[in-house]
């Protein structure tokens, strides 16, 4: 998980440096693309470009069917980005834990009602996970308990004040700050940083737009930056 929080620091500091800076909505449609297609991030590769695109879209056809062991298939490529997402919003390795088997239980007993109009199978795990979480709050006063992890940085080049001040901001701080954004917001911020997921994917868990989904992580972004600067300095 250290790497997407790096992923987001990056960011941060961009958007520090230079919020309006074109580089910035370059750097923030690019996040989430780099995961292979069978890595953690979950991801549904282009179907038309990607020989395992077509493999995923036959293991949910199968499993669409009642096959079980396709759903078995389906669980190893998109548990970890499922998970990933989880933690970060509800900051507890055993609550994750259990929403996510709960996700796929629910995904499996929902499987027959799947279909790819207008969501892919990863984006569609992530409103069940999203949905889950939703009501684990409604239903519990929990306080979240996010992990703090300190992450080393290596440079290769001196650091700019918007690096110094990220320096400062521990993985608590960090992940505090983005489930204080408003919730579209972190929601699309963790689905593009934490679950790598693609814009596409990530418009059609949210229900908007890819031009929608843009805006909010742009805004999610400068918002952050601003808030971890003011909260530091």
């Amino acid at each position: 998980m250290r790497e997407h929080l790096g992923d987001l620091r990056t960011v941060l500091a961009m958007a520090g440096a230079h919020a309006d800076d074109p580089s910035l909505l370059v750097a923030l449609a690019h996040v989430g693309t780099a995961a292979s297609p069978g890595g953690a991030g979950g991801s549904d590769p282009d179907p038309q470009l990607d020989p395992e695109a077509q493999r995923l879209r036959a293991l949910v056809d199968l499993a669409v069917q009642g096959d079980s062991e396709a759903f078995g298939q389906l669980y190893d490529h998109y548990v970890n980005g499922i998970y990933r997402f989880i933690y970060y919003r509800v900051g507890s390795a055993p609550l994750a834990e259990d929403l996510t088997s709960e996700t796929f239980v629910r995904g499996l007993r929902a499987i027959n009602r799947f279909s790819w109009q207008g969501k892919d199978f990863g984006a569609w795990l992530t409103t069940i996970a999203r949905n889950l979480i939703t009501d684990h709050f409604k239903s519990s006063r929990s306080r979240l308990e996010i992990v703090s992890d300190s992450v080393p940085e290596t440079r290769s080049s001196p650091p700019t004040p918007e690096d110094e001040v990220l320096s400062l901001v521990s993985n608590e701080m960090l992940l505090t700050a983005v489930n204080s954004l408003p919730e579209e917001q972190r929601d699309c911020i963790l689905m593009r940083f934490m679950q790598g997921l693609s814009i596409a994917q990530t418009a059609a868990a949210l229900g908007r737009s890819e031009g929608a989904v843009k805006q909010l992580q742009l805004r999610a972004v400068r918002r952050l930056a601003k808030n971890i600067s003011e909260d530091v300095r």
